[in-house]
């Protein structure tokens, strides 16, 4: 197979026929994400609530929303009956807004799924009490050169994948997001839990997982930012993530992609919204196949902000309408994300091996 052509036709799922989705929650991430990624996909927006008001209307004169509405009550009587809800809510936000939606109800749930594993699976419970057909927003699994590194793994050029490695070294102004200054878990939870759900995407749950996250002395106010996931699947592959968000000397020596090598070749993706956030570098695929020359740059059309958030969406409206049997992001499989995440931070609680004595 054309491995060029193979990359350049990988693109996110879209429904045949979108349906109208209605926003819960009008804060940063659905101005800056959501909404941009289905004007771009053509999803329609047909109503948005919030409990500020004046939040939700400016938001909808800026995305031409027909509809504002005062409580999920009223968004609910105004939604079509196909009507899509998009939770856009902080976590713990979830267990409230989730019973009040219509039993059945097709929901796009933001990451993370609660802020602890209890959290996530009172979550979970919900949605099965109430037949829900959720899923979580883990989007970096579509965004454009994500997507492309699997149309190319899955022609074989690489072989068998035996390394995948993230590797996040930036700054992160923390600042930006006033309800993380008193968050106890913050970096795993709420960053490189995205990267827990990438590897998960690749290699599946993990037998166990090593992790260590700590404090910045540059952030000292806020919980640990900076941390060292090794993920155990067994004694053949090596599957880490680094993320230091404390970073803030010259950009040159800022780093933040996903590599992963076979028995036959490698590739590695550039994360670029994570440098110079929030105004970011374009997101790149380069990849290497043993015996056909040096390091090549793959065709990416878009950048994980926001293209991505066309996927999960899109994957779920598919789900819904019968055009697909799968739902990657399902609140089923989200537990997983979770539990190891959970996983993580006792590995770090509990600390390492004591170093042995001798005679």
């Amino acid at each position: 197979m054309d491995l060029v052509n193979a990359m350049r036709e990988a693109e996110a799922p879209r429904p045949r026929v979108a349906r109208p989705i209605v926003l819960i929650g009008a804060g940063g991430i659905a101005h800056d994400a959501h909404l941009p990624a289905y004007k771009k996909a053509g999803f329609p927006v047909v109503a948005v609530v919030d409990r500020d008001r004046q939040k939700a209307e400016a938001l909808a004169r800026e995305f031409a929303i027909p509809f504002v509405g005062a409580t999920i009550a009223d968004a609910i009587a105004y939604a079509p009956k196909d009507a899509v809800f998009d939770c856009a809510v902080p976590a713990p936000a979830q267990t409230s807004v989730l019973p009040q939606l219509p039993d059945g109800a097709a929901v796009l749930l933001q990451k993370p799924m609660g802020e602890t594993l209890a959290e996530a699976t009172e979550i979970l419970h919900i949605c099965r009490r109430k037949k829900l057909i959720a899923a979580v927003n883990f989007q970096l699994r579509w965004a454009p050169n994500m997507l492309a590194a699997r149309a190319l793994a899955e022609t074989g050029a690489l072989g068998a994948l035996h390394d995948m490695e993230v590797s996040v070294s930036c700054h992160m102004p923390w600042e930006l997001w006033d309800f993380l200054k008193t968050a106890p878990r913050l970096e795993i939870l709420y960053h490189s839990i995205h990267y827990v759900d990438l590897v998960r995407a690749w290699f599946g749950n993990p037998r166990g997982v090593y992790a260590k996250t700590v404090k910045s002395p540059r952030t000292a106010d806020l919980a640990a930012t900076k941390s060292v996931l090794t993920f155990d699947y067994g004694d053949d592959k090596r599957v880490f993530i680094a993320s230091n968000h404390s970073h803030d000397f010259d950009p040159k020596m800022q780093r933040s992609f996903v590599q992963w090598e076979g028995m036959t070749g490698a590739m590695r993706a550039r994360m670029g919204v994570n440098l110079n956030y929030p105004v970011g570098l374009p997101d790149n695929l380069e990849y290497i196949v043993r015996g056909e020359g040096g390091w090549k740059d793959a065709p990416v059309n878009g950048n994980w902000f926001p293209d991505a958030f066309m996927g999960s969406m899109g994957s779920l409206q598919r789900y819904v309408q019968g055009e697909t049997t799968k739902l990657p992001t399902s609140v089923e499989d989200a537990i997983d994300t979770m539990r190891v995440v959970e996983a993580a931070y006792r590995s770090s609680e509990q600390g390492g091996v004591e170093l042995p004595e001798i005679g």
